[in-house]
């Protein structure tokens, strides 16, 4: 079973609890060793609200502000234990636990016995978090190896699988196992696996040029439970046929989709769709580029024909004076639109002036090109 203090303060959305509802079960050491008649505190915007706990260890806060930004704190014998700060959801409610240490029980396992053969799981505390970015996702895994056995333990199959596709940068973080390791899609765990988890975080990037993108992932021990966050920007959404339940949450001014979902196993592939990420609409890039290419042909073609008149020719710079610093404007407008800069609703406006501006420019050079010279006429 997963260490019950490595889930300690970690706050679950459910929708078997009433809508605006924390629930805060106090335990010491183990699932079955629940802490009664114990006060537990909630602050609620710079307020504390406090309920002792019942028979099964729970205290029950009800109608929150929803939105409200709140978080659990309870004091046993003397050890002060906090949740993580959290939003209270407008529909379903909230589950955690405050997990006390039990300081009368010696250590359960004997890491330094001889290793054996035998089975490891990814602990359901294991998550699947993902944040969308400009044209590109950052994907993180964040796995709790379980040993349960008293010994180390070798697996029957190895310990390794391959990022999704289209994954680049693959790493280790810094405060996973020394046993893992990563190189290029691959990443390794190698054993023997001690008693107890060993904790590995990967990270790497996708690219989604389309705004949508289909992670398939295929772990090679069995998950226990399915959970993944991902930061939402802008109408981001995520939609998998493993999810059972999710919902939006905020959390320090940003809001993320929290999803659970049941038990996949070893080999079996876990499917995340998301759609609606940012992305760059391609049309201004190619606009600006065709306005480069046109630009070019013209003065290829005035530079192939005499100009005899100097009236003209002066009047032919003005225009290409005119028409070059409304192209340099048409190129800022569009660098500054593609960074978020400006007005978007004048964006609109000025584009099509200077766009209606350039066409009767290259009107007017491209009758001055063809418009017979004196010596034309004369012949």
């Amino acid at each position: 079973m997963p260490d019950p203090k490595q889930m300690s303060g970690i706050p679950r959305p459910v929708t078997d609890l009433p809508d605006r509802t924390v629930s805060v079960r106090l335990i010491r050491g183990d699932l079955s060793n629940n802490i009664t008649n114990f006060p537990v505190e909630l602050q609620v915007g710079g307020k504390a609200r406090t309920v002792n706990t019942d028979a099964s260890g729970r205290a029950l806060f009800g109608d929150l502000p929803a939105g409200s930004t709140v978080k659990a704190v309870a004091v046993v014998d003397g050890e002060r234990l906090e949740s993580q700060e959290f939003a209270v959801p407008g529909r379903g409610g909230v589950r955690l636990m405050l997990v006390a240490t039990d300081t009368s029980k010696a250590p359960a396992t004997t890491p330094n016995a001889p290793p054996i053969s035998g089975q490891v799981t990814i602990g359901g505390q294991s998550r699947v978090i993902i944040e969308p970015g400009d044209e590109a996702l950052q994907l993180y895994y964040v796995l709790e190896i379980q040993n349960t056995a008293r010994a180390p333990v070798n697996p029957t199959t190895a310990f390794a699988f391959d990022m999704p596709a289209g994954a680049v940068g693959t790493s280790v973080l810094e405060g996973s196992s020394r046993l893992a390791s990563a190189k290029g899609r691959r990443v390794t765990v190698q054993g023997p696996f001690p008693p107890g988890r060993t904790l590995v975080q990967i990270a790497c990037e996708i690219a989604t040029p389309t705004g949508s993108a289909t992670i398939e992932q295929r772990f090679p021990a069995p998950l226990e439970q399915l959970s993944v966050i991902v930061k939402k920007v802008g109408d981001t959404k995520l939609s998998s046929p493993q999810i059972r339940n999710q919902q939006e949450m905020t959390a320090q001014d940003e809001r993320f989709i929290a999803a659970v979902g049941g038990t996949i196993a070893a080999g079996q592939p876990l499917t995340l769709t998301l759609e609606e990420i940012p992305h760059h609409n391609p049309a201004p890039r190619w606009i600006a580029l065709a306005l480069a290419a046109l630009i070019v042909a013209v003065a290829t073609r005035a530079g192939m024909r005499p100009q005899d008149r100097q009236a003209r020719d002066s009047e032919r710079k003005r225009l290409i004076a005119k028409r070059d610093r409304l192209f340099a404007d048409l190129v800022r407008l569009e660098a500054d639109h593609r960074a978020g800069r400006g007005d978007p609703a004048r964006y609109g406006v000025r584009r099509e002036t200077l766009m209606s501006a350039l066409e009767q420019i290259y009107a007017a050079l491209d009758t001055e090109d063809t418009s017979p010279g004196p010596a034309e006429r004369a012949a």
